[in-house]
């Protein structure tokens, strides 16, 4: 059983701190006045009107990896697997590792029929369930040298060069106008890498230059393991930021700043592997340092374990995605928030098979804790990490008013960034109609009935 005093020591300790920037901070950061002005079809406006204004989802990206869509071992599975997933999150990283979408040379996995491979859905496959069910896809990783294919292993850097570039111009014309956010280079702190362009000075610098050159139009997202974003001091000449900086002094367009939050620790040394990572004070320290780049910042994939399915456990797990996503959602420059794994028992290394573990990454702790890491259950139940999350996004996250259009057929509010739906009567008869109530607009709005 976690220890809940000991895990949430921080948050308790600094419970006003917390408090204060949470709440100021989603004010802020999250809302805004808006005004509507209802017209009828020939944009007369329509006054002393019964309104009611009801919010359909968020401006702000919260989602998770859509690693086994189609993958589980029965048709109700998928099923349940899909019907959560577009019931809570409007945003799905969709897998583009290079050794999933080209294991042989020449062959490649994006269309939909597709042969499958475990955990690696086709893209197609991926980006039709989000445009049908309205959530944003995420690409994830366009140069991701720990995935690179096994034919490239041997290839002098000139020849990695030249691959990946036909790589990036394949995955611009098949998906540039379809995906939004490009995740351009992902973990560059391996001991060792696949490939012999790994080792290169200029690695993240050609790969931003030449993502920039086939996607010109996109968000182009750099990205890093947890411990290189919230393990060092939170100063400017922290490692991850260092190289940032260094990165765009040369001219490299990186967009977006993605930070991983996986947390690895086994639970008997819980309490000194996370006095950083569930530390508030630190948290909100290191946002804002990669804030002063003056870029979105995407909380990009997500692992909090509960260890096992024992109630205590599962509760504290809860607990911590309450605190958490209040502090990130609370932050002016954060945008998305990512669940990695959304159901137990499928992630990789789910499995915590020791020597299974060791033979991969050598350390069990990932085995162990991706397996109790979801949100649901092996077989689809929701855990009170699900409820939380459901509750922060739809209920407590939410605007619902109501009132009369004045003299002039305007009604105003204040409310959550997103997409809403406006309903009116008129003549005896209620119409609906969508609008989307952006922090990047004005707040002026117009409803043509």
């Amino acid at each position: 059983m976690t220890n809940r005093r000991e895990v949430l020591r921080y948050f308790d300790e600094q419970k006003d701190y917390v408090q204060q920037r949470v709440s100021e901070g989603i004010e802020r950061n999250r809302k805004g006045n808006a005004k509507i002005r209802v017209t009828d079809k020939q944009g007369k406006t329509i006054p002393n009107t019964d309104v009611v204004i009801k919010q359909k989802s968020h401006e702000f990206r919260f989602g998770a990896n859509l690693f086994v869509l189609e993958e589980m071992e029965t048709r109700e599975k998928n099923e349940a697997y899909k019907k959560y997933f577009s019931e809570l999150f409007n945003m799905a990283t969709v897998p583009f590792y290079w050794d999933a979408t080209e294991p042989e040379k020449g062959f490649l996995r994006y269309a939909k029929d597709s042969p499958k491979i475990y955990r690696r859905p086709a893209p197609d496959l991926c980006v039709e369930f989000c445009e049908e069910h309205d959530i944003e896809p995420r690409e994830h990783a366009l140069a991701y040298d720990g995935t690179f294919p096994k034919w490239l292993y041997n290839a002098s850097v000139s020849e990695v060069k030249r691959e990946l570039e036909r790589r990036f111009a394949e995955i611009a014309e098949r998906y540039a106008e379809k995906i939004r956010t490009i995740e351009v280079t992902n973990e560059m702190e391996w001991d060792q890498g696949r490939t012999a362009f790994y080792d290169e000075p200029d690695y993240v610098e050609w790969c931003f230059k030449t993502a920039e050159k086939y996607f010109p139009k996109n968000q182009l997202c750099i990205n890093d393991h947890t411990p290189l974003c919230w393990g060092d001091k939170g100063r400017a000449t922290d490692k991850y930021y260092a190289y940032i900086e260094a990165n765009m002094l040369k001219g490299a367009r990186i967009d977006a700043i993605g930070m991983q939050y996986h947390l690895f620790n086994r639970r008997e040394t819980e309490m000194e592997d996370t006095k950083l990572t569930l530390n508030p004070e630190k948290i909100y320290k290191n946002l804002d340092l990669y804030a002063n780049f003056k870029k979105p910042i995407q909380i990009t994939e997500i692992t909090i374990p509960a260890y096992s399915w024992e109630r205590d456990d599962e509760e504290v797990q809860a607990e911590l995605i309450e605190k958490l996503y209040s502090i990130w959602f609370s932050h002016p420059n954060v945008e998305q928030i990512i669940y990695w794994n959304l159901v137990d028992g499928y992630a990789y290394l789910a499995n915590p098979d020791p020597e299974k573990i060791k033979a991969s990454r050598g350390d069990m702790t990932i085995g162990e804790n991706y397996y109790h890491a979801g949100l649901f259950r092996f077989d689809l139940s929701p855990k009170p990490a699900y409820y939380k999350l459901r509750e922060l996004t739809q209920k407590v996250w939410h605007t619902e008013t109501k009132g009369k259009t004045d003299a002039e057929g305007v009604i105003g509010f204040r409310g959550f960034y997103g997409k809403y739906d406006v309903e009116v009567c008129v003549g005896g008869q209620k119409v609906v109609k969508e609008f989307n109530f952006s922090k990047f607009a004005d707040g002026e709005i117009e409803v043509r009935l």
